[in-house]
């Protein structure tokens, strides 16, 4: 029988006003398929009560599954979703005009009336922040999303942004291997920030000897060692791993009830990229 994530095992994250447990599901490459739809009722089933999501995931295809597989969701299930992205090429648009039909739009797909945490996938360097945040603000005021979130941020932007509208996230690019935001995760510990890694599971993680090593050690797989390690390392930690196996989103679940030792944290913490 599969393992269920629960508080217990995986421990729980404030996500501004919204409580989860610590692994979520990541979707960029869910689309309208008998596999994904699997995953993602199975998800719900093991107890993960966190999924992200993007419009520019599949080209809206990952939010439009979401919303025709789980909606009405369930009450506990907190759905994210992040826009200011070019749906054509991926390139940053802040643009006001440009950022509210994307929330709207996502709200549609989703068939949800609010977000649960809307993200801002990339900052726009033609676009003040101050402008920005303050349409970001507008979303929650005006009631269509209950949190804000930040994607690929440095600290320095994190601030600004927070002068303006509160900031219940981070999603920067973080694993085992590439960790050149250890600062931003640092800042979001100590400001209780979720971190959201996004790609949390590196490329040639199996050549690492020492990462095989102590999965065997465990009975278990590099990328649940990979997993494990996450945890670890912060309490604001939130890893949305992805995939389109069942079999892989159960073996993800159980790793949050791995116990690495002192020893065997501070020698996979010593691959990092900073």
């Amino acid at each position: 029988m599969a393992q269920t994530l629960n508080a217990s095992n995986s421990g729980q994250i404030r996500l501004g006003d919204l409580t989860v447990n610590r692994i979520g599901l990541g979707t960029n490459r869910i689309t309208d398929t008998e596999a994904a739809h699997g995953v993602l009722n199975s998800a719900v089933e093991l107890g993960i009560n966190f999924i992200d999501t993007a419009d520019v995931y599949q080209k809206t295809q990952s939010e439009e599954t979401i919303g025709n597989v789980l909606a009405p969701y369930p009450k506990d299930l907190v759905i994210a979703s992040k826009g200011g992205m070019s749906l054509q090429d991926s390139s940053a648009i802040n643009d006001p005009e440009y950022l509210r039909q994307a929330i709207v739009g996502s709200m549609k797909r989703l068939k949800s009336d609010r977000i649960d945490l809307y993200q801002l996938h990339r900052v726009d360097p033609a676009v003040p922040i101050e402008q920005t945040a303050t349409v970001l603000r507008s979303f929650l005021d005006e009631g269509k999303t209950r949190n804000i979130g930040l994607s690929e941020v440095t600290v320095e932007q994190i601030e600004r942004f927070r002068k303006i509208v509160p900031v219940a996230s981070v999603q920067n690019q973080y694993n085992i291997i590439e960790r050149k935001h250890e600062a931003v995760l640092d800042y979001c510990e100590r400001e209780g920030i979720a971190f959201i890694p996004w790609y949390p599971i590196a490329k040639g993680k199996a050549e690492l000897p020492a990462l095989r090593e102590i999965a065997e050690r465990h009975g278990a797989t590099p990328v649940q060692i990979s997993i494990a390690w996450l945890l670890r390392r912060s309490p604001v930690m939130l890893p949305i791993p992805g995939t389109l196996s069942t079999e892989h989103l159960e073996a993800n679940v159980a790793a949050a009830a791995i116990e690495l030792s002192k020893e065997e944290f501070q020698e996979l913490s010593s691959f990092g990229k900073r």
